[in-house]
């Protein structure tokens, strides 16, 4: 008799218990919830590069330092991930000051009338181990084009010596220019043009994490 009443009770416990603690169970979304990290690129350490072929023969080089933004991540769920980034069209360097000049003007980034080029993610995707792939809309000179950028990382996460925790990452994708309006070019003798369509570009990113609210 006192075995079967011990089980009894046994039984009436877990039955009632999520009565009587009933935050037990709604705990568990809102630590789904904190897994999705919020953090901004650190412009002081980031960068966008681009090369392009020029007159067929040889490949130029530049990068833009002026590299803004905020990145939402959650290495478990690539689906709630998402990307906002602006770049200081202004800070093209190529290492020729009259050919960073040319890239200013109206020929190429008109920074007068468009100083920034600006990148928001669609969607984001596994690509295996270590790898994403982030579909958005890339707007240069007011014309807006889907890009795919493949991205390696991000890392682990680690510590500065401020302790701000940080981590890397880096992307590449390729674009026509002309598709954003670019398209100024001159012809050779030999038929070929000075500039060509296809431009690769590469992104190296640190993001720092955002302080929690208090």
């Amino acid at each position: 008799m006192r075995l079967r009443l011990f089980t009894l009770g046994i039984a009436l416990m877990f039955i009632l218990s999520p009565i009587f603690h009933p935050f037990a169970r709604a705990q568990e979304p809102e630590k789904e919830q904190e897994k999705a990290s919020n953090w901004r690129i650190d412009p002081l350490h980031s960068g966008a590069h681009f090369s392009v072929r020029h007159m067929m023969i040889s490949t130029v080089r530049g990068e833009f330092t002026g590299v803004t933004g905020s990145v939402t991540y959650d290495p478990k769920d690539p689906a709630r991930d998402a990307v906002e980034a602006t770049i200081d069209c202004s800070t093209v360097n190529t290492g020729v000051a009259k050919r960073d000049a040319q890239l200013k003007s109206a020929d190429f980034f008109d920074v007068a009338h468009y100083p920034t080029m600006k990148f928001k993610s669609r969607r984001v995707e596994k690509a295996g181990e270590g790898k994403l792939k982030v579909t958005g809309d890339l707007t240069i000179n007011a014309i807006t084009q889907e890009v795919v950028l493949d991205v390696d990382g991000p890392t682990g996460p680690i510590r500065d010596p401020r302790g701000n925790e940080k981590i890397g990452l880096e992307a590449s994708t390729q674009i026509s220019r002309k598709k954003f309006g670019i398209t100024w070019n001159e012809t050779m003798e030999s038929g070929g043009i000075a500039v060509a369509d296809e431009v690769s570009i590469s992104l190296d990113l640190e993001l720092i994490k955002n302080a929690k609210p208090q």
